[in-house]
């Protein structure tokens, strides 16, 4: 087998920059959730914002640059443009050491995704995402031979609006079953749950192995009130369900047990994007490493302790020296 995990998601550069609490009032926005934008949203807002800085992103894809630096064989499926973003976004993929073989969309359609992230001094990350090229990318861009030398397919949720995005998540699930190999998913965000909940329903108890999701999302999945009941309720229905708490560590449900894995220890909190991205990089890196439930809900405590301490959501240190 020749990766340890391949992933299928949004490729997204992101541009963050501070804001006050009163920049997220003023502009109608949803503090810590993420809303699409369209193209002229995205120019007033970008507009609007305080300087920025542009970094690579996109859930799955960060949780695939997290893979490689923990030592792990990753690869990523995701749609770009022939424009200067989407060349950015390939090179930085690449040189985090991650396999990127997804033929670009042409420069004269939809440009290639941008998330407007603005960062409270709580450290609270509010998203506003123009999909762009990401719409584009279908069954075509599935790769059969990279799904099935993966151990693990990870999909992310965040892909699931598109119709021919869906395609393609339906047909890596698929072969990935079919090859005997196990499929994971991110639920993403409460947004992407509550729009696509009966689908989602349906992927999870059909398609998933390993489930991905902090304590919003489950609870949205599983329309209960609490924690308890949500753990209870997705048990069993998948392998094992990683469910994220922030500061409360995380729950590991598998079918016979719930284990509670504490949080790592944080220097400085000041960026929570990508936490639940780098979590589930360690996490999927202990899982293909045979390294038990435990150890690697641990791994993926460190990786999210390490993001969350510095602006970005790729690694600032060889992740494989902190464990």
């Amino acid at each position: 087998m020749s990766c340890d995990v391949i992933g299928i998601g949004n490729a997204i550069v992101d541009v963050l920059a501070q804001a006050e609490d009163s920049f997220l009032d003023e502009h109608g926005l949803t503090k810590g959730a993420m809303a699409l934008i369209n193209p002229v949203q995205a120019d007033t807002l970008y507009q609007q914002m305080g300087a920025g800085v542009e970094v690579s992103g996109g859930s799955v894809a960060n949780s695939c640059a997290g893979l490689a630096s923990l030592g792990a064989k990753a690869a990523y499926i995701g749609k770009v443009s022939a424009d200067q973003l989407g060349e950015v976004f390939a090179h930085d993929i690449r040189a985090a050491g991650v396999d990127f073989q997804t033929t670009p969309g042409p420069a004269s359609g939809p440009a290639t995704a941008r998330c407007l992230i603005l960062v409270t001094p709580d450290a609270q990350r509010t998203l506003n995402t123009y999909l762009g090229a990401c719409v584009e990318l279908g069954p075509d861009d599935i790769d059969s031979k990279a799904i099935t030398d993966a151990q693990v397919t990870y999909l992310e949720g965040y892909l699931w609006d598109p119709p021919l995005a869906k395609e393609a998540m339906l047909k890596a699930a698929n072969i990935a079953a079919k090859a005997g190999r196990k499929v994971a998913l991110s639920l993403s965000d409460a947004f992407c749950v509550d729009r696509h909940r009966a689908e989602f329903v349906s992927l999870v108890d059909d398609h998933v192995d390993i489930l991905f999701a902090n304590e919003t999302e489950i609870l949205s999945l599983c329309e209960v009130e609490s924690f308890d009941e949500a753990a209870k309720a997705i048990q069993g229905r998948v392998d094992v369900a990683v469910l994220t708490r922030s500061e409360k560590g995380s729950v590991v449900v598998t079918k016979d047990v719930a284990m509670a894995v504490p949080a790592a220890p944080v220097s400085k909190l000041v960026d929570t994007t990508g936490a639940g991205d780098l979590f589930a990089a360690g996490f999927l890196y202990g899982y293909t490493q045979s390294l038990g439930m435990k150890r690697s809900a641990e791994i993926g405590a460190i990786a999210a302790a390490e993001i969350i301490s510095h602006f970005g959501a790729r690694p600032e240190a060889k992740l494989s020296s902190l464990i």
